[in-house]
């Protein structure tokens, strides 16, 4: 198993990491470090939740300390596109981290907050500016910030920004970064929208690839309920949140409507929830994931988009209340557990609209995954095949 010190980086970033209980590289990071310092661009397929941020971070904190330059007033050296704000957060944290004692600042950009503070803070200039699309365009166009001294383009979870539908925010960007730049680009999957995408900015790029798309992280317990209705999912919820007093359980609605229902309902009877989805304000979602990272809330309820940016080791439970219309979608929730070496138990409910849904997950992960009660309808039956619960039999 390789260190940090093998990978390269110097000895002011060792003893950051260091200081701050990072012991060994993940796989990500193994396989990516060496490759940004050398220069080059750089694909790298990964689930959330495998180290990402310090895979590009380190290298790129590493290459800016070592250029000893400070940017001009209303620029930036390094930019990171995230789709969310809740990712933007967290990937800044975690940058803000690996600066510290080094002269590099750290700037966040993102809807739902003042614009005139984030115009004050740009204009003193930053190293590496973390961003969702839509508000740094505002930005630019209020002429608060350029992009024309970026060195480094860093696109983040780039499959849920197609999701999103930041396409054209994207190109715009990428036009206002300089072409000799290093590119980045992270994504837990690899549709041809992302290969495209590949295609148009990055320049003969290294591929690093840790968990294959769809397969879902291997202390992962996974079962499903059949369930005739929405009546019995809520049954067979509280009854596992009951069962599970210590838990810290993640539930996923397909719906904004839906997760603040749901969450209403499980407040009512007693269980200490809270939700997040789009209809929240910034400062509503970020006191609910702290009151859940705290424990303070055992239970939250989320919609994909806005559960993108969660990264919080003790999740021990995550139900899918509604299956995803997307797969991958589904690799992507069970991910939030099982997190930093834990295990974790992945609970699905399919009712009978949904088996389509829970076959394409199913074929995704080229698994069964295991019946915890119910049956699917008869001719619905899967094919002859192995059955298991641990997520890559």
């Amino acid at each position: 198993m390789s260190t940090f010190k093998d990978l390269g980086l110097s000895e002011h970033i060792l003893e950051t990491l260091s200081a701050n209980g990072f012991e060994k590289p993940t796989p990500i990071q193994a396989q990516a470090i060496p490759l940004v310092l050398k220069g080059n661009d750089l694909i790298g397929l990964a689930q959330t939740g495998t180290g990402k941020t310090a895979a590009f971070g380190l290298p790129m904190i590493e290459k800016l300390v070592a250029e000893s330059r400070r940017p001009d007033p209303r620029n930036i050296r390094a930019l990171v596109l995230a789709p969310t704000r809740e990712l933007v957060n967290q990937i800044a944290a975690n940058l803000k981290l690996f600066v510290k004692k080094s002269p590099i600042k750290v700037g966040v950009v993102v809807g739902g907050v003042s614009i005139n503070k984030q115009t004050e803070q740009l204009a003193r200039g930053v190293d590496i500016l973390v961003a969702t699309p839509g508000r740094l365009l505002d930005l630019v166009a209020r002429k608060a910030v350029t992009l024309t001294q970026g060195r480094y383009l860093v696109l983040d979870e780039a499959d849920q920004m197609l999701d999103l539908g930041f396409i054209h925010d994207l190109r715009k960007i990428s036009k206002l970064v300089p072409k000799n730049r290093q590119t980045l680009l992270f994504s837990a999957t690899m549709p041809k929208q992302i290969a495209e995408l590949a295609g148009e900015y990055l320049t003969n790029p290294v591929k690093v690839e840790v968990t294959p798309p769809g397969k879902a992280a291997d202390k992962v317990e996974q079962y499903v309920h059949f369930v005739p209705g929405k009546d019995l999912k809520t049954q067979i919820l509280k009854k596992s949140l009951t069962d599970n007093p210590d838990g810290l359980s993640l539930i996923f609605s397909r719906t904004k409507h839906g997760a603040e229902k749901l969450m209403k309902h499980l407040d009512h009877v007693g269980f200490k929830a809270a939700s997040i989805h789009g209809n929240k304000s910034q400062g509503q979602r970020e006191r609910a994931l702290k009151a859940f990272r705290d424990g303070e809330i055992r239970v939250l309820v989320a919609t994909d988009v806005a559960a993108r940016g969660i990264d919080i080791p003790g999740v021990t439970h995550v139900y899918n209340y509604d299956l995803p219309e997307v797969p991958d979608a589904y690799v992507h929730r069970i991910g939030r557990t099982a997190r930093a070496g834990r295990d974790g138990i992945a609970i699905a409910f399919c009712a009978p609209d949904e088996i389509r849904l829970l076959r394409d997950i199913e074929k995704l992960m080229g698994i069964n995954i295991a019946v915890a009660s119910g049956e699917a309808p008869a001719d619905q039956a899967r094919p002859a095949k192995g059955r298991g619960g641990r997520g890559n039999n």
